[in-house]
């Protein structure tokens, strides 16, 4: 490895009840279950092996709960990042997934996603525009460290999207499942995508 390559772990924060219910997006007060915290009291041992020098996240609730054990166990404090943050979905927030379903601007939007317009909302362009500018900033600021960030599923999504060079109507190719740990490289080459969705002991 480079000694000024950066490595960016990209987690989604643990389990929430809304999770396969409805679409929270940014709104407030939406915590972690007792699974998710059960999620985040692992990850100092998950991530044990890796000199983590930063940790930010989301400005959420959830996300914040989740890098809590992790900044408690290497005496770090939490950077909170508003380009971190959920996407914005306008109209649809709070809407349950079976209510979407009869919604043809919703079908659109996970069909056509590079070009789908969100009510109200953000487009996934944005999105990945917005974590791309947030990564490339992490690593010219800790050439050679390896950064924390806890952030949301689409969000990251839509930067190994933007790092693989793939397009964005392929988000659903990728999973990305409460606490996982997806890692990006960074440095003198060309950009890595060294693990996605990671939960084991090892990452």
């Amino acid at each position: 490895m480079h000694s000024s390559a950066t490595t960016i772990l990209l987690i989604r924060h643990g389990h929430t009840d809304a999770i396969g219910r409805r679409l929270v997006g940014r709104t407030a007060g939406v915590h972690l279950t007792g699974l998710g915290r059960e999620q985040a009291a692992r990850l100092p041992d998950r991530l044990s092996a890796l000199p983590i020098a930063r940790i930010c996240a989301s400005p959420l609730e959830r996300a914040i709960e989740t890098a809590e054990p992790l900044a408690r166990a290497r005496r770090l404090e939490i950077e909170t990042m508003q380009d971190l943050v959920e996407v914005e979905f306008g109209a649809w927030t709070g809407m349950t997934f079976d209510a979407l379903a009869a919604v043809p601007e919703w079908a659109r939007f996970n069909t056509h996603r590079a070009t789908a317009d969100v009510p109200g909302g953000e487009r996934a362009t944005d999105v990945q525009a917005r974590i791309v500018s947030a990564v490339e900033r992490l690593h010219a600021a800790h050439a050679g460290e390896t950064i924390a960030a806890v952030t949301h599923a689409d969000v990251i999504r839509a930067a190994v999207l933007h790092y693989v060079g793939a397009p964005l109507d392929m988000v659903h190719a990728i999973d990305i499942t409460p606490a996982s740990v997806t890692a990006l490289l960074l440095g003198d080459g060309y950009p890595r995508l060294l693990y996605v969705n990671n939960h084991d002991l090892t990452a």
